[in-house]
């Protein structure tokens, strides 16, 4: 596709204040980004596959350019002067290789939002030496899936005198999960069979996935579960040496995400957020007991910008370390988790 600078307002100056690339920026979790990197006074460039479906008023003063993925030379025109990607669009088995090397191209930071274990691991694994190489830091998985149950985890596993872990446990319930056209689409295009962590090797997720019950704390109190995996076990497999990691959803929320009818997610306050309700749970067991960290808040897809949004603003501050890692790898856990508390979530460990 060819590029077309759409510059919908004078250019600022490179020092005035520091550029953030949105791609996907026609999508749903895109928008609460931008909208947060506004708010936070950073300023915007606004990437997309088709930019007529952009929110105009939400890009009003911001740079928007129409690109494909396909066009290394036109990502590399796009990311130009960027500090950080923020990376929205998926199916990102299909585009996380391709604005990960233009982030490298670039020499900016990279960040995604990915729930797809594959992809996620492709980043950790394939990009930390080049990543290294080029002075920037790369986060894929960096949101409600993947990202929250790593920084919960690390939280947890920071603490010595409480000793290793051999297991843990992450536990989502979802008052309901309305999903975005982007999820129905990842979803049908994440055809890679799902992976747990068992006696410090990954393994396939048995099938059919087993099913149990776990107790949350109010409302939700005991929920019918399934295991189900995302992200959060590369970001958790690729740091935190605990050689059993297991993921459960809520049953009802697969059944509502599996159903066709289910409807695409509708503001239900003047941020813009539905009405969902999570919570997620981690359990650390090891030889003196459990230990549990839990998170709650309202609709996933919103958290998701803000914890990608504060990772960009302190990458932007200064980048602890240059290499691929996860978010509760590359800062420090509990402060990441009180910069989005009380307003984005609450949290105890």
């Amino acid at each position: 596709m060819t590029t077309q600078a759409k510059t919908l307002a004078p250019a600022r100056p490179a020092a005035a204040r520091p550029l953030i690339a949105v791609y996907g920026a026609a999508g749903h979790t895109a928008r609460f980004v931008i909208a947060e990197l506004r708010r936070r006074g950073l300023a915007v460039r606004a990437l997309a596959r088709d930019v007529s479906k952009l929110d105009a008023a939400l890009i009003a003063n911001d740079e928007a350019i129409e690109v494909g993925i396909a066009d290394a030379a036109a990502l590399d025109r796009a990311l130009a002067g960027c500090s950080v990607l923020i990376h929205c669009a998926g199916p990102f088995l299909d585009t996380a290789r391709p604005l990960a090397d233009a982030a490298l191209r670039a020499g900016c930071h990279y960040i995604d939002v990915t729930a797809e274990q594959a992809a996620a691991a492709m980043i950790l694994d394939e990009f930390d030496a080049p990543a290294r190489a080029a002075g920037i830091a790369m986060l894929p998985a960096a949101g409600f899936y993947g990202g929250l149950a790593d920084l919960l985890a690390s939280a947890l596993l920071a603490d010595a005198d409480a000793g290793p872990a051999h297991t843990l446990d992450t536990a989502i319930t979802l008052s309901d999960w309305w999903p975005t056209a982007g999820t129905r689409i990842t979803g049908e295009r994440n055809r890679v069979p799902r992976v747990v962590r068992q006696d410090g090797r990954l393994v396939p997720l048995a099938q059919p996935a087993p099913a149990s019950d776990w107790d949350f704390a109010a409302p939700f109190g005991r929920q019918a579960m399934v295991d189900l995996p995302f992200s959060e076990i590369m970001t958790l497999a690729h740091h935190l040496p605990v050689p059993n990691l297991r993921s459960r959803l809520n049953s009802a929320s697969l059944e509502q995400i599996r159903n066709p009818a289910t409807p695409a997610p509708a503001a239900a306050d003047a941020d813009g957020r539905s009405a969902q309700h999570f919570m997620m749970e981690v359990v650390a067991t090891g030889a003196q007991g459990e230990r549990r960290a839990r998170a709650e808040g309202r609709d996933i897809y919103a958290l998701s910008a803000q914890m990608v949004v504060e990772a960009a603003q302190r990458l932007v501050q200064g980048a602890p370390r240059a290499g691929a890692f996860a978010l509760g790898q590359l800062f420090e856990p509990r402060g990441f988790l009180a910069a989005l508390a009380p307003d984005h979530l609450t949290f105890e460990a």
